[in-house]
């Protein structure tokens, strides 16, 4: 009884909402941090692995060869966008994250066997006509010089490669009987690894706003937002509208800086952006009509 009106007052899908909402949060708070991408990124995902570990009763440390290759991707997605921030915007990070749907389409007929459609080429044109958006503006921004700013969009496409990667691997049947906390688990755990080497020859010295910061970033951003949205999946939303749900993410995540921090997008940024998130969003939906069978 107690169950039913928990399930009637908490549906599923808020769940996935609140995950998408702590995902956003993630450039306000590497911004916030006056240590380096690669220190933030290294803090956060310490208490991510922990988080993780806690969340799933420790059965996330169980991996094989399959789970660690897609840690390795997810290290990626997550290091790449934390050095993106710190050189480029949040808007630009977040969008340019979020082509990972295009490598999906162009390595899924190799790597999945799925067909390849005229709508799948359309989608990569339309959406590399949005990211070529983003170079177009070198002048200074936010303080960030103009190489800064290349570098870090250079960095954001490597986020988004990397998580289209790891996307693609856990859609792989290899990966149906895997735990995919694992990856995520492994993914931070490799990733504080892979950040030493680029702070141990010069590091920051940390103020409490930098641990409070790392602390919210692990354990909310990463670790309760995983645990959200693969709870509110398994209680019955469509991986469609999870999909859909989480574009709210690259949305809201300039917004939160643009509030907190003063930090302003490019209106190249804002006009690529829009381009490649309706790109995705519409092939999306019209992917999913497709495989509906006509009554």
């Amino acid at each position: 009884m107690n169950e039913t009106r928990e399930s009637q007052n908490f549906p599923p899908v808020v769940y996935v909402v609140l995950a998408v909402m702590l995902w956003s949060i993630g450039g306000l708070f590497i911004k916030w941090t006056s240590v380096s991408g690669y220190e933030a990124n290294l803090g956060r995902c310490f208490f991510a692995a922990i988080t993780i570990a806690l969340l799933t009763k420790f059965k996330a440390l169980k991996a094989d060869k399959f789970t660690i290759l897609a840690a390795i991707f997810y290290v990626g997605a997550l290091s790449f966008f934390a050095v993106a921030n710190k050189m480029t915007t949040a808007a630009n990070a977040i969008f340019l994250q979020y082509t990972a749907p295009i490598y999906i389409l162009i390595f899924a007929p190799f790597i999945l066997k799925e067909k390849f459609r005229f709508s799948d080429l359309l989608t990569i044109i339309v959406c590399l006509g949005g990211m070529s958006l983003f170079f177009l503006d070198t002048a200074p921004n936010n303080n960030l010089t103009s190489e800064s700013q290349f570098i870090g969009n250079i960095l954001g496409l490597c986020s988004g490669l990397s998580l289209g990667g790891y996307i693609l691997l856990l859609r792989h049947p290899k990966a149906y009987n895997q735990n995919p906390a694992s990856s995520v688990f492994y993914g931070n755990l490799f990733a504080i690894l892979v950040m030493l080497p680029f702070i141990i020859p010069n590091p920051t010295v940390w103020t409490g706003k930098d641990f409070l910061a790392v602390f919210i970033l692990g354990v909310f951003q990463i670790g309760f937002a995983y645990y959200l949205f693969t709870y509110g999946v398994a209680n019955g939303v469509r991986s469609l509208d999870a999909s859909i749900i989480g574009f709210i993410e690259p949305m809201l995540n300039p917004v939160w800086v643009f509030i907190f921090l003063g930090e302003k997008p490019s209106s190249w940024a804002i006009f690529g952006g829009i381009i490649i998130i309706s790109a995705v969003i519409f092939h999306t939906l019209k992917q999913n009509r497709q495989k509906i069978p006509n009554k």
